[in-house]
């Protein structure tokens, strides 16, 4: 990994790096990445039957119906975190809520309802401000999975799960600031969240009506929402002659034309810019539609992935793709060109 200082040409605001800075910058950031590595690697072998009972509970919050949320809480940087596992159970389909501790105490317990399920995290198991939320889960029979490194902790055992983290030290180097701990809690928090995705079948199409925005989201978007459709469609029937297939193709502006059966108006072929390359001739004009086209040309489906579909174009060096229905009709055309202005690359 390299990081450009200043553009070529120009002087750099910052000031010169000493070589011994930089040797001690390098050394304490590969320790930190060392040491929080080897953790997760850890936590990774330490999952049991444990995590499965947790998924399920995770899974089905409370006995009612409808179903309830995970309600995600925990103080300080356990909060942090606690904010993004809710943010990332949300996204990937478990209906989630992160909680504050404090100012569940003055008000926001109001937010955990008896269907819910509470993820509770504390490294060191013993954070007073939960305590409320603690003997609210317990008055109203809410399951209570806790993240915690401390088995014998206070939260350990007003819990009904308890994922235990394992034996690590903080990356800092007084051992002080939360950082190995908050990676785990994250890590497993990811854990959580994946394996409830799987466990529901969450799709592809799932993820995109929780992200219809940004890059993601346009990658994530199906052909039926691009392609070109009705009288846009550049078509002929394989009986035509090739100067009707040259006018067609001219006319809409694709760069290719698209041939049809007479009777079923099933698609069995396609003309490109290659083609007519191919089969220049003086009488180019004359020769049947069927003598030129390419047989068997690449199609694709309205449900199709656009980010798919464009991998598909740029393996095959393409620039268009006809949409069939389910009887090989063509009902649309999606051009290289659609995918980029719509922002997929």
């Amino acid at each position: 990994m390299s990081v450009a200082s200043a553009a070529k040409g120009q002087s750099s605001d910052y000031p010169a790096q000493d070589t011994d800075q930089k040797i001690h910058d390098l050394a304490a950031g590969k320790r930190v990445l060392t040491v929080e590595g080897d953790a997760v690697l850890a936590l990774a072998e330490m999952l049991d039957d444990t995590f499965c009972e947790a998924v399920s509970i995770l899974a089905h919050p409370g006995n009612e119906t409808p179903r309830g949320r995970v309600i995600i809480t925990g103080m300080g940087k356990s909060g942090h975190v606690g904010n993004k596992i809710a943010a990332t159970l949300a996204s990937t389909g478990t209906p989630a809520q992160y909680v504050h501790p404090g100012e569940a105490s003055h008000g926001d317990l109001g937010m955990i309802t008896e269907r819910d399920a509470i993820l509770a995290l504390s490294n060191s198991g013993e954070t007073k401000e939960l305590n409320d939320i603690f003997a609210y889960a317990k008055r109203f029979t809410i399951p209570l999975v806790a993240i915690t490194a401390k088995a014998e902790s206070t939260l350990a055992r007003v819990a009904d799960i308890v994922l235990t983290l394992p034996p690590h030290k903080e990356a800092a180097t007084m051992g002080l600031a939360p950082t190995t701990s908050t990676t785990l809690s994250m890590a497993l928090g990811d854990a959580l969240a994946v394996a409830l995705l799987e466990r529901r079948g969450f799709t592809a199409s799932d993820f995109r009506m929780f992200h219809p925005g940004g890059k993601l989201g346009r990658q994530l978007q199906r052909l039926s929402n691009i392609m070109h459709q009705g009288d846009s469609l550049p078509l002929i029937d394989a009986g035509a002659k090739m100067d009707e297939a040259i006018l067609t193709m001219t006319s809409k502006g694709f760069g290719v034309v698209g041939v049809t059966d007479a009777q079923t108006g099933a698609m069995i072929g396609i003309i490109t810019d290659g083609d007519l390359r191919r089969h220049m001739a003086s009488n180019l004009t004359e020769q049947a539609v069927s003598d030129v086209m390419t047989r068997n040309p690449v199609t694709g489906h309205k449900d199709d992935m656009a980010s798919e579909t464009l991998a598909k174009l740029n393996k095959l060096r393409k620039n268009a793709i006809y949409i069939l229905d389910d009887a090989d009709r063509p009902m649309g055309i999606v051009t290289l060109h659609d995918l980029l202005r719509q922002g997929v690359a």
